[in-house]
Formats: C-alpha cells, sequence, structure tokens
C-alpha cells in the first residue's frame, strides 16, 4: 500500500500504530513516559507537551500512567505515535473496553486529528462508530473483503437501515457480531496529491487539506544512547514499583534467616568440620544466587512486551534493551551475594579465610546470579504474561535443585541424569564453591569420619579450578541472551517482516 505515492518502507514515511494493549508502562507518570518515548524515537523537544495538548492531557501529566481512565490511557497511547509526527496512525480497536461517553470522546480526538491532516485507519465492531468515518470497509468472518466505500453508499448497497444490519449480512447470519470478524474504517483525510487505495489506485476523493501538517521521521538514538536511555528508565521503573523493590531487598534477608536456621555455626571448622553441613551450605548460595537472577528475570519483559513490541517498530534495538535489564539488575544481583556471603562469614557459616578465598566465592555467586538473571530474561521472553512467568519459576528451579550434584553427587547419577547435569549452572557454580572453599582438603583432613566416603562419592566435582567453572557459567549466560536476543526479534519484528501477534497470528 502507498501513501502520498511513497511505499511504507521508504524512510520518508512515518506511520503510527495503537495496538489494544497499551504501549506506555503504567508505573511512570504520563510526562515522564511520553519524554521516554520522544528520547526514543527521536523527537523534538517540545513534542511531548505539543500531544499532550492536542489530546487533552495536560492536566493529567503529572499522573501515574496506571491511575488514568481508560479512556485517557487509549488517548496516552495515541499521544506516543503523534510524537513522531506520522502521516498515518493505525489504531486496533481503539473503543475496546470504554463505555460509550469514552468512546465518542475518543472519536472526536481522532477527527480532530484527521482534520489536522493525519490519515487514520481503525477496526472496531461498534456499529455506532461507522458515521463518523469518511470511508468504511467491511470484512467477513474468512477475512475477505466485504464492501467499502462512504458510510451512506455502504447502506445504499446492503439495502440496509441501520450497520447493525450490515454486520449480519456480510457475517451471512444474524449472529452476534463478534462472528464477523473486525470492520476497517478509514478515515482519509486527503493529505496530498497521490494518495492510494490499499488496491494502488489514486484515490479519487483526496482534496488537500489547507495547513495540513507535513510529517515525518526523526532518527531515533544510537545503541550507546539507546542503552543508557533504557537504563535509566529501567531503574526509575524499579524505584516506583514497592513491590518489586521490597522482593529485590527481602529475597536476600529471608535467605540468610534460612541459613541461620538450618546450619550451625562453625560447621567449616577444621578441627571438627561437617562435610554433609558444608556442601548444603555451598549448594544453597549457589542456589540462592541463581534464584536472585531467575526471580528478577522472569518479569522483565513480559510485564512490558506490548511496550517492546510497539517500540521495536520505531528505533529500538534488541541488544541494548537485553543490556539495559543486565547493566541495571546484575550490580543488584552482586550487592545481594555479597550481603548473602558477609553475613553468613559473620555467623560462622563459612570458612575462616582471607580475601583471596572470598573473592572467589563472590565471583562464582556473582556468575550463578548472571546465568539465572539470562535464563529468567529467556524465559520472560518466551512467554505472554506474568502469570504464565510464575508458572515457570518451579519448573526452572527443580531440575537446577535435583541434578546440581549436592543431594545426589553426579558420578552417583545414572547416565541420563549426568548429561542433564551438564546443562544445570547450578551445578558448576556449585563446584566452583566447593573448590573454592577448599572442601576437598577440609574433607580430607577433617576428624569425621564421613569426610573421605563423601570425597569419594562426589569424584573429582570439586578437583578443578574454579576459573573453569567461571568459564562455563559465563558462557551459559551469554548464550541465554542471545536466545532471548533470537526469541524477542521473531516475537517483536520490524517493519521489515509481517507482526506477529500474541496468539500466533499475522496482523
Amino acid at each position: 500500500m502507498r501513501h502520498d505515492g511513497v511505499e511504507p518502507t521508504d524512510a520518508a514515511l512515518v506511520f503510527g500504530f495503537v495496538p489494544q494493549d497499551d504501549i506506555l508502562h503504567r508505573g511512570l507518570g504520563l510526562r515522564r513516559s511520553l519524554e521516554y518515548a520522544a528520547r526514543l524515537r527521536g523527537a523534538d523537544s517540545g513534542a511531548v507537551d505539543r500531544v499532550l495538548r492536542e489530546l487533552g492531557l495536560l492536566a493529567r501529566a503529572g499522573q501515574s500512567v496506571g491511575t488514568l481512565s481508560g479512556g485517557e490511557r487509549k488517548r496516552a497511547g495515541i499521544a506516543v505515535e503523534l510524537l513522531a509526527r506520522p502521516r498515518a496512525l493505525f489504531l486496533d480497536e481503539p473503543a475496546s473496553g470504554l463505555d460509550p461517553a469514552a468512546g465518542d470522546r475518543l472519536m472526536d480526538t481522532l477527527a480532530e486529528l484527521a482534520a489536522s491532516g493525519v490519515t487514520v485507519v481503525l477496526t472496531t465492531h461498534s456499529p455506532a462508530h461507522l458515521d463518523r468515518c469518511d470511508q468504511v470497509v467491511f470484512l467477513a468472518p474468512d477475512g475477505s473483503f466485504g464492501h467499502a466505500g462512504a458510510p451512506e453508499e455502504v447502506l445504499r448497497h446492503f439495502g440496509a437501515r441501520n450497520f447493525t444490519e450490515v454486520y449480519a449480512t456480510v457475517a451471512g447470519s444474524t449472529e452476534s457480531t463478534e462472528n464477523t470478524g473486525s470492520s476497517g474504517l478509514s478515515r482519509n483525510t486527503g493529505n496530498g496529491e497521490g494518495t492510494e487505495d490499499a488496491r494502488g489506485r489514486p484515490a479519487a476523493d483526496s482534496p488537500a487539506v489547507p495547513g495540513a501538517r507535513r510529517y515525518g521521521p526523526r532518527s531515533g538514538p544510537g545503541p550507546l544512547a539507546q542503552w543508557l536511555l533504557l537504563t535509566r528508565r529501567g531503574g526509575e521503573l524499579l524505584l516506583r514499583d514497592r513491590l518489586s523493590t521490597a522482593i529485590v531487598v527481602g529475597s536476600p534477608l529471608m535467605i540468610v534467616a534460612m541459613f541461620a536456621l538450618l546450619f550451625r555455626p562453625g560447621v567449616f571448622d577444621p578441627a571438627r568440620p561437617s562435610p554433609s553441613s558444608t556442601a548444603m551450605v555451598l549448594f544453597w548460595i549457589a542456589f540462592g544466587a541463581f534464584f536472585f537472577g531467575l526471580a528478577y528475570g522472569l518479569l522483565q519483559i513480559c510485564a512490558e512486551l506490548a511496550v517492546v513490541r510497539r517500540e521495536r517498530l520505531t528505533t529500538l534495538r534488541l541488544g541494548p534493551y537485553l543490556a539495559s535489564k543486565v547493566t541495571l539488575l546484575l550490580p543488584v544481583l552482586a550487592l545481594a551475594d555479597a550481603i548473602l556471603l558477609g553475613v553468613l562469614r559473620a555467623g560462622d557459616r563459612l570458612p575462616h579465610a582471607g580475601p583471596g578465598v572470598y573473592g572467589t566465592l563472590f565471583v562464582t555467586s556473582a556468575l550463578a546470579s548472571a546465568a539465572g538473571l539470562a535464563l529468567g530474561l529467556l524465559t520472560s521472553a518466551a512467554v505472554s504474561d506474568p502469570g504464565q512467568a510464575a508458572l515457570m519459576l518451579p519448573l526452572l528451579c527443580f531440575p537446577q535443585v535435583l541434578f546440581s550434584g549436592a543431594f545426589v553427587p553426579v558420578p552417583l547419577m545414572a547416565a541420563a541424569g549426568q548429561w542433564l547435569s551438564v546443562a544445570m549452572t547450578n551445578r558448576w557454580a556449585f563446584e566452583a564453591l566447593g573448590a573454592g572453599a577448599g572442601l576437598e582438603e577440609l574433607w580430607a583432613r577433617g576428624a569425621s569420619p564421613l569426610g573421605p566416603p563423601l570425597l569419594a562419592a562426589y569424584g573429582d566435582s570439586f578437583a578443578h579450578s574454579p576459573w573453569s567453572r567461571w568459564l562455563i557459567l559465563a558462557g551459559c549466560t551469554v548464550l541465554f541472551l542471545l536466545a532471548a536476543w533470537w526469541l524477542l526479534n521473531r516475537r517483536c519484528p520490524t517493519l521489515a517482516r509481517p507482526l506477529v501477534g500474541g496468539s500466533g497470528g499475522r496482523r
């Protein structure tokens, strides 16, 4: 489809698209959210105030997006698209979920946009809105073309008194209009000569609108600028979300409390070590670090998938986007790991050792958290909503517990279990912690009779240098992030490929 004689893939043409889902973060203030969107799209500094004023949202600029009414959020979504001053604006069921009064006000807004020189194209199931449009396109239930024309011409064509009868006729029955598929409505504003319809023919009724704005694209920020901008936005969202902040702060404290209840002090005493307890302490450190990362990463993408999909159609790059998540969360995870190790050492649940040993334990814990975070981001990119992400949490944790080699040493596992353990990041973190804490030497020299038999059961699990396990953990982290990038690239395509809907259909 050509618009003003320009192909959609041409850089001189900008399309705006407003899906049914919200495309703004609810946790941010409206103005703040629009400011981030404007910078990401490369819009000018005055664009935010302009669109707020045009859409009657100036009085709501300081409110959180989540506190806006349904109609105001719809207008806020339109405001995002108007930041880049598009020539054509596409809306997917904009009045869906709105009461009749809010729906009429939204249609008034769209009419004003059309009068200003923006071609507005929308889908709807509401017959009450069709009289407001210049051109109406009806689609049959199978998606085939029904009829197109001016509203009054469509009624004459079908011999109908109202559009409800047209819906029933196009559907071939008197069933609910939900079975007719979406009705395609277009408001042709006549942005200039050469405007063409969906078949590529020049539109006959497209007079130029006096004073119509000329819309054009803005160049977005580069990868580094995007990374900084997205990291800043993510940090602001994290600080504004009290539940997320409580989880970030509370999780390490909860794990530390459980350690204090599970293990007695002095289990690493060289004179009287407790081999089974030392192994469990190190395993739960490894698992705790992994769990921190996994839990933090699971909700990062799926909770804002609609925003990512829309921004991907503008200037968003997936590399800077994923890098911003790691940049924001990895320092928080590293701090949680350091607190965990510090508290356990203060409570005599870890060995008396120098900075070198604790540096090794910290690096291992941080890499375990990074691997968990990357796996969480990959999972978050694969699911569609936070509810599905929550269901994935135990499915991802149980294998990490069972096949880490802590409860059943890897040499004692069945062959299939040994192969599966290779894919468990918790195994490599546990072995690196055991090597860093000197479990082999502790168990061999300790007075406990359990030491040598237990050491034999674990084989050479703790005989390798920690850095060899660090390389595996780092490799897993990179692999998970690349897989998340690939998956997001498939689910959130650019304009160069067809849009893939959340249900798997093409939009």
